[in-house]
């Protein structure tokens, strides 16, 4: 095959074509696309058709799974695959997390060593709504005057994936309460506010919805302080929105790219995507 890369955007995002994830991929393929993953930060494949399998065989080729805590939004059969949806099962129940990501943030910030990336694929989507935001935080972090990179620079902020759950369970109504097992597999943790890549040596910003505060701040002021950080950093000059169409799967680096679900009407519209996690480091 022959694989094609056309930027999206100035700051993050690129088209891959020529390539059929579900076949398998030679050596050179691979290579191209983990270069535009690094070089774009997040990658688009339109008009794929892949089973779960499919899906869970070409993310592997990244590294190693993170299985997400909410273990009953995910596949039964591949528990690999993070089930984001509206729809209900004949009891009721929710089978996928139906708000998911409807804020600014990087997936699994919250772990000590948070996730490489995600790969999102869409079996259906609304016609109109239920996009995704991605900024890029390289951009946002080479934009910054040289006395805030400073300040920046020995900054470390609280992520935290349960006060994050609550907030979106009590805002939206539509998720269920975390166990005590999830709540004690998911503790706070502290990471760099300014992370360097480990494949790129790039430096970017490292924040998101799920920080909680900032170490030295008092809870209103540190909050204020990711928020002010978020909202420069989704400046349009920072990012890309990707208009979902049936058969797309994106890729994006969760390292140095933030991204942001946008609402659509889940009383008309079916959304459904399934998404592999890759694990990632622990962030310096």
């Amino acid at each position: 095959m022959t694989v094609l890369v056309e930027q999206l955007a100035e700051s993050v995002g690129a088209e891959v074509s020529g390539v059929d994830l579900s076949r398998p991929l030679d050596a050179g393929d691979l290579s191209a696309i983990r270069k535009a993953h690094l070089d774009h930060s997040v990658v688009v494949f339109r008009d794929q058709r892949l089973t779960p399998e499919q899906h869970i065989a070409f993310s592997s080729h990244f590294g190693d799974f993170e299985i997400h805590v909410m273990a009953q939004f995910l596949l039964p059969e591949n528990p690999e695959v993070l089930v984001i949806s509206n729809d209900k099962n004949d009891a009721g129940e929710a089978i996928g997390i139906e708000d998911a990501g409807r804020y600014w943030h990087s997936d699994l910030s919250y772990l000590k060593e948070p996730s490489l990336g995600s790969m999102l694929y869409a079996v259906e989507v609304p016609p109109e709504g239920g996009n995704t935001m991605f900024a890029g935080m390289y951009a946002a972090y080479d934009a910054l005057p040289g006395a805030r990179r400073e300040e920046l620079a020995g900054l470390r902020a609280t992520h935290h994936f349960a006060s994050r759950w609550l907030r979106e369970k009590d805002k939206a109504g539509v998720r269920p309460p975390m166990s005590d097992e999830q709540l004690a597999q998911t503790p706070p943790v502290d990471h760099p506010i300014v992370r360097t890549h480990p494949e790129t040596g790039r430096k970017s910003i490292f924040a998101g919805g799920f920080c909680t505060g900032v170490a030295g701040m008092g809870e209103e002021e540190g909050l204020a302080f990711v928020d002010e950080l978020t909202a420069f950093s989704a400046q349009p000059q920072f990012t890309y929105t990707h208009e979902w169409r049936v058969g797309d799967l994106v890729f994006w680096d969760n390292r140095c790219a933030m991204h942001h679900a946008t609402d659509y009407d889940s009383s008309k519209y079916r959304r459904h995507m399934l998404r592999t996690t890759i694990k990632g480091d622990t962030p310096v």
